[in-house]
C-alpha cells in the first residue's frame, strides 16, 4: 500500500450526544482539513510555529478555540485587549495563508429529533458526508489510485476516550467499507491521537469548527473567522460549496 500526497485533520464543535441538547448551541459540527503533505511541512507548520514563538516565546502551546475565546490557560495573557486583537489578527492571517481545503458537516440536533432520527449518531452522519466528499476531491487530484492500487490517505482525529475511540473507529471502517453514498471502498485510515501531541493540523481543524457552526446558527452575526474559512471550502465547478465543502443536515 502506497500513501497519498495528502493528509486529513478532523475536529469537532458541540456535543455529538443526543441525550441532551444545548439550546444555546444545539449543533454538532465536524470539520476536516485536507492539506498536501508538502504544504504542511513547508508552509503550514512553520507559519503556526512562528505565531506561537512570537506570542508565547515557545511552541509548546496548543491552540484551542475555546481557551482562546475565553482567555484561559496559556491564553490568559490575551486578557489585554490590545494583545488579544493583535493575536486574533495574526491567527486570522495564518488561516488565510494556509493552503487547505475544508470539508464540514453541521448537524442540527433539534431537527434530528423532529425528524424522529434521535437514534442516529451526529458524528457518524457528519463523518460519512465528509469522507465521501474528501474521496471525490482526492480523486480529482489524482490521489485515489496509481499503478499499484489505491493510495492510502491517513485521517487524524482527536482521541476522546477508550469507548468513544472504539465507536469512532468502528463507524469509520464501516463507512470506508462501503456504507457510503456510492457504496465503494474509501482508501482512508484513521489515526486517533491525543491533542496533547501538539499536532498543528488538529489545531487548525479545531479553530475551523466553531466558526462554521456559529455562521449557521447566527448568520447575521459578524464572524471574521468564517469569512476566511468560507474561501477554503470545497466547491463544485460553478463555485457552490453547499453540498460540497459544507453539508447542513437535516
Amino acid at each position: 500500500m502506497r500513501f497519498s500526497d495528502y493528509i486529513v485533520f478532523v475536529d469537532e464543535s458541540g456535543d455529538h450526544g443526543m441525550d441532551s441538547i444545548d439550546d444555546g448551541y444545539p449543533l454538532f459540527v465536524l470539520s476536516c482539513c485536507l492539506i498536501s503533505k508538502r504544504d504542511y511541512m513547508t508552509t503550514v507548520v512553520p507559519a503556526m510555529q512562528q505565531l506561537k514563538f512570537s506570542t508565547f516565546g515557545h511552541d509548546a502551546v496548543i491552540l484551542h478555540e475555546r481557551e482562546i475565546r475565553k482567555d484561559t490557560g496559556p491564553f490568559a495573557i490575551l486578557r489585554d485587549r490590545t494583545k488579544k486583537h493583535a493575536f486574533i489578527q495574526a491567527l486570522t492571517d495564518v488561516l488565510e495563508r494556509t493552503p487547505m481545503t475544508v470539508f464540514s458537516a453541521v448537524i442540527d440536533k433539534r431537527q434530528l429529533v423532529e425528524h424522529r432520527r434521535r437514534n442516529e449518531s451526529p458524528y457518524e452522519l457528519s463523518l460519512r458526508f465528509c469522507l465521501e466528499r474528501i474521496f471525490y476531491s482526492l480523486r480529482r487530484l489524482g490521489q485515489s489510485n496509481d499503478d499499484e492500487g489505491p493510495l492510502l490517505t491517513h485521517v487524524l482525529c482527536e482521541s476522546r476516550g477508550r469507548n468513544e475511540d472504539a465507536d469512532l473507529e468502528l463507524a469509520f471502517r464501516r463507512i470506508c467499507g462501503g456504507d457510503n453514498f456510492a457504496h465503494v471502498h474509501l482508501p482512508f485510515e484513521p489515526v486517533l491521537t491525543d491533542k496533547k501531541n501538539n499536532s498543528i493540523g488538529l489545531q487548525l481543524a479545531d479553530l475551523v469548527a466553531r466558526p462554521i457552526g456559529l455562521k449557521q446558527l447566527r448568520p447575521d452575526q459578524p464572524n471574521r473567522a468564517w469569512d476566511v474559512i468560507e474561501t477554503k471550502l470545497d466547491r463544485d465547478a460553478t463555485g457552490r460549496y453547499r453540498g460540497y465543502g459544507l453539508k447542513c443536515f437535516p
